[in-house]
C-alpha cells in the first residue's frame, strides 16, 4: 500500500526578499520525493496560514533573514492553534541567534536551522520527521 507523499510549504514571510536559499531547499526537498508548494516572497502569516490548510500540509518550511523571527513565527504557530490546525508542523531556518533558536523551540517550532546548515541535513529532518520514503519508493 502507498503512502500518501510528504506535502510541505515552504514560505518567506514578512519583507525578506531574499528567496534563493527556499528555492534551492525547496527543490531539495522535490528531489528526495516531497511534494513541495512554495508561496513566493512578502507573504503574510495568515496567507502562509491559509495556503497550508488549503493545500493540506505536513509541514510548513519557513525562512526568515530579516530578523523579525521572534514575531513571525509566533505569530504563524497563534494562527495554527487559532485555525485549529495545530497538527500542521513548523520548522525553518535563517539567521537567528541560539538563545532565539531555543526560544522558539519552546514555543513550539519543531526545527530551526541555521546558516552552513547542509541540505542533506535538512532533507534528512523532514524524512525522519514526516515519516518521508526515498524518491521511487511504494
Amino acid at each position: 500500500m502507498a503512502r500518501k507523499p510528504v506535502r510541505i510549504l515552504t514560505a518567506k514571510v514578512g519583507l525578506d526578499g531574499h528567496d534563493r536559499g527556499v528555492k534551492i531547499i525547496s527543490r531539495a526537498l522535490r528531489d528526495a520525493g516531497v511534494e513541495v508548494i512554495y508561496t513566493g516572497l512578502h507573504q503574510t502569516p495568515a496567507q502562509v496560514i491559509e495556503a497550508a490548510i488549503q493545500e493540506d500540509v505536513d509541514g510548513i518550511g519557513i525562512s526568515l533573514l530579516s530578523g523579525a523571527h521572534m514575531t513571525l513565527f509566533p505569530e504563524v504557530l497563534r494562527l495554527l492553534r487559532e485555525r485549529d490546525a495545530e497538527d500542521i508542523v513548523v520548522f525553518g531556518g535563517g539567521i537567528v541567534p541560539p538563545e532565539d533558536v531555543a526560544e522558539l523551540k519552546r514555543l513550539g517550532v519543531d526545527e530551526v536551522f541555521t546558516p552552513g546548515t547542509s541540505m542533506q541535513s535538512i532533507v534528512e529532518y523532514v524524512n525522519r520527521r514526516f515519516g518521508a520514503v526515498p524518491a521511487g519508493a511504494a
